[in-house]
């Protein structure tokens, strides 16, 4: 398969210009109440720390704490299974749907059965998968991947969205109004519930103590998925274990306010036992978390609480769009996250990062996000996967930077000449730099020539003149 191309896709949704500013101004919102929500807090920092230090905790032991989950979750009367891959998650949530003769299965959003590839399996064996998140059914009809992982469909403008009921839920094409979209898809979405044999949720975070895991959503989906059908399945990163309960208290402060600004999800769910004359399955799914646990510069990820944090306030990505990622995972967590999977096809996401670290700052767990993006580069480099163009210009810059004098004569030549030449020439296709941006105005000096002259001026002896 080839390498995902982030700058062609890049360049197709930045031609839509008004959901490109739609997605970088509503993005940029929630970093805004994200931060006021962190200044509203003079404990935010150590709350940072502690969830950092608990999940590493957890990270570091976690055969420990998968078995005594797993051990707990039994003596709730939950049924637990063991994952190893995709294919497995797959094969072992088919296998428990048609042992009970499920035809419809209802799930709320999850990013693991995305990542899984979920519903085509099931798909194909007769069972049809309706997402009852708005934004997750939204993606799902249009037939795309999910762009973000709170906001499934936020680089949708409303008429985008009517398009797509318009065309699968046979609404009005012409009414744009959000409210009269969400109504219709709840109608259309409703019955399907309350006829299921069987619905799925995803899990945010599983507690060892108890064994039992906390789901946190803002439309109620994932408890009616879960209490309407008789038959609970529960899809879970093994990566999404922390200790014990009281814990749970940090990452619930910390979440929805690195999400959206707000101080809590409006529905934070606790599912520990199946109800009476119900069945409750968790599947712990490791899917190359083991493996990534043992890379010593990447396993930090693992971490990762999904709150989007980083994707609300990467430039990049309020650009370009996170289906230009062309992976479940998008933003700079998915820069550091999916090359672990297929290294690859996303070996050119970690150059989708200006490394300004601002992902790494506004992160719940500190997760060192720019530094692993950056890693991930060199990686990239050792193994010859640069692509030509790329290749030729490091190697260029590499030679002018490592001789002063180069650098500085082709210094002063640009500054004497690019102010002159034709707008055409210097904004031409071949300068990937202009795509998106102008050159700002050339100073009247650089820097060197600056602190030239006033080192000069400040020690007339030239005593530390090189």
């Amino acid at each position: 398969m080839h390498a995902v191309d982030h700058v062609d896709n890049a360049r197709r949704f930045l031609a839509l210009t008004d959901n490109q500013a739609f997605l970088d101004r509503n993005l940029w919102g929630l970093r805004q109440k994200r931060d006021a929500q962190m200044k509203a807090h003079p404990e935010w920092q150590a709350l940072r720390t502690l969830a950092s230090e608990i999940k590493e905790h957890a990270l570091s032991h976690l055969d420990d704490y998968l078995e005594m989950f797993e051990r707990n979750a039994l003596a709730n009367g939950v049924h637990v299974h063991w994952a190893e891959d995709a294919e497995a998650h797959n094969r072992i949530v088919h296998q428990l749907l048609a042992a009970h003769g499920v035809k419809t299965l209802v799930k709320s959003k999850s990013m693991l059965t995305e990542e899984c590839d979920m519903r085509p399996y099931l798909a194909e064996r007769g069972i049809e998968v309706v997402e009852t998140d708005l934004g997750e059914r939204i993606q799902q009809l249009d037939n795309e991947m999910p762009s973000h992982v709170v906001v499934p469909a936020v680089h949708k403008l409303a008429r985008d969205v009517s398009k797509v009921f318009a065309r699968t839920l046979g609404t009005d094409p012409d009414n744009h109004d959000p409210h009269y979209l969400a109504e219709k898809q709840r109608e259309a979405t409703r019955p399907l519930m309350l006829a299921a044999q069987a619905g799925m949720t995803g899990c945010n975070f599983a507690v060892a103590e108890t064994g039992a895991v906390t789901v946190c959503t803002n439309e109620g989906n994932a408890d009616l998925s879960a209490n309407l059908p008789p038959l609970h399945l529960v899809s879970i990163g093994i990566e999404k274990i922390i200790p014990r309960q009281q814990d749970l208290g940090v990452f619930i402060r910390l979440l929805s306010r690195s999400a959206l600004g707000s101080p809590i999800t409006q529905y934070t769910s606790h599912f520990r036992a199946p109800r009476r004359g119900g069945e409750m399955h968790f599947i712990l799914v490791d899917n190359g978390r083991s493996a990534r646990l043992a890379m010593a510069d990447f396993w930090y990820s693992l971490k990762c609480i999904r709150c989007s944090a980083c994707m609300n306030t990467c430039p990049v990505y309020r650009r370009s769009g996170g289906l230009s990622y062309g992976g479940v995972y998008s933003g700079p967590i998915g820069a550091i996250i999916d090359p672990t999977m297929d290294f690859k096809r996303y070996s050119t996401l970690p150059f989708a990062s200006t490394l300004n670290g601002s992902c790494t700052n506004v992160c719940p767990v500190r997760i060192n996000i720019h530094e692993q993006i950056y890693k991930w580069r060199e990686l990239v480099a050792e193994q010859h996967d640069l692509p030509f163009i790329k290749r030729s210009a490091m190697k260029t810059a590499g030679i002018i930077l490592s001789h002063p004098l180069l650098y500085r004569g082709m210094v002063n030549a640009m500054h004497a000449t690019v102010p002159y030449l034709p707008s055409a020439l210097v904004n031409s296709p071949l300068n990937a730099w202009c795509e998106g941006r102008e050159l700002p105005p050339m100073p009247k000096q650089s820097f060197r020539q600056w602190y030239a002259e006033h080192r000069q001026h400040n020690d007339p002896h030239g005593e530390h003149a090189s």
